[in-house]
């Protein structure tokens, strides 16, 4: 019999690897209605869909590796990195679902939940203040008004696989929708400035850096206290807490 590995868990979602089918169960049954219907309108390599019986959804394994994790080394050639920034500026030029996705948070509501976790963070001592304020002063430069296109809405690199220098596939589609492209963009390099560059280079297009400095750091300073209740260290070398410390 086949390995059961816990590939990632937590209170609201599990994904299990049996051989070369994963299996997600999710409490919530609209994020699995997300994932299956933007993997079939998203134009770039998804796992097949194998079968559902809530709360599980089966798909298959992707061939080839990931480009990494946020807090360990980057992996593959600069061109499989700039092959990827080309997948994803295919998934943004496509026709966008009728949906938002979680990269499409308004500009309002996005700003005040912002404020709220800042002062969270500080008044529960998990942060020092200045390392706050600065980073939310970072943060300013994403509040802007942005064209909707086709987004991920989680693209780290631990979702995009690549065999070679070819990008083979991308997984877990739960948050997609119509969104910030910058959000997508700076999700893919958070932790691995080093490779930013490479993943312009394939996107194709002039990108505004300080819009991906500034998604940096409100996604890390949104995330941290989250991280925490639920069992992960964002205070691990590379991390959301280095990524926050790097503005500085």
């Amino acid at each position: 019999m086949d390995e059961v590995k816990v590939v990632a868990a937590h209170s609201e979602r599990a994904t299990l690897r049996v051989g070369d089918v994963f299996l997600k169960v999710d409490a919530d049954q609209a994020r699995i209605d997300v994932e299956v219907e933007a993997m079939s309108l998203a134009p770039v390599p998804t796992p097949q869909v194998l079968w559902r019986k809530p709360p599980v959804l089966a798909i298959t394994a992707l061939p080839g590796a990931t480009l990494g994790r946020l807090g360990g080394p980057s992996t593959g050639s600069p061109t499989a990195w700039a092959a990827a920034g080309a997948a994803i500026r295919k998934l943004h030029d496509a026709p966008v679902p009728p949906w938002l996705g979680r990269a499409g948070r308004s500009i309002v509501a996005l700003a005040a939940e912002l404020d709220a976790e800042c002062e969270l963070l500080v008044t529960n001592g998990l942060l020092p203040a200045d390392l706050v304020t600065r980073n939310r002063q970072v943060a300013e430069a994403a509040l802007r008004p942005w064209t909707p296109a086709f987004t991920h809405g989680d693209l780290q690199i631990a979702h995009v696989f690549v065999d070679g220098d070819k990008v083979t596939g991308i997984i877990d589609w739960s948050e997609a929708g119509q969104g910030d492209a910058l959000y997508d963009l700076a999700t893919f390099t958070l932790g691995h400035e080093e490779h930013l560059d490479d993943v312009i280079a394939g996107y194709g297009t002039d990108i505004d850096l300080d819009v991906i400095h500034a998604w940096w750091s409100l996604r890390s300073l949104l995330i941290v206290r989250w991280l925490v209740k639920h069992g992960f260290d964002p205070f691990a070398p590379g991390c959301e807490v280095d990524v926050l410390r790097s503005r500085m």
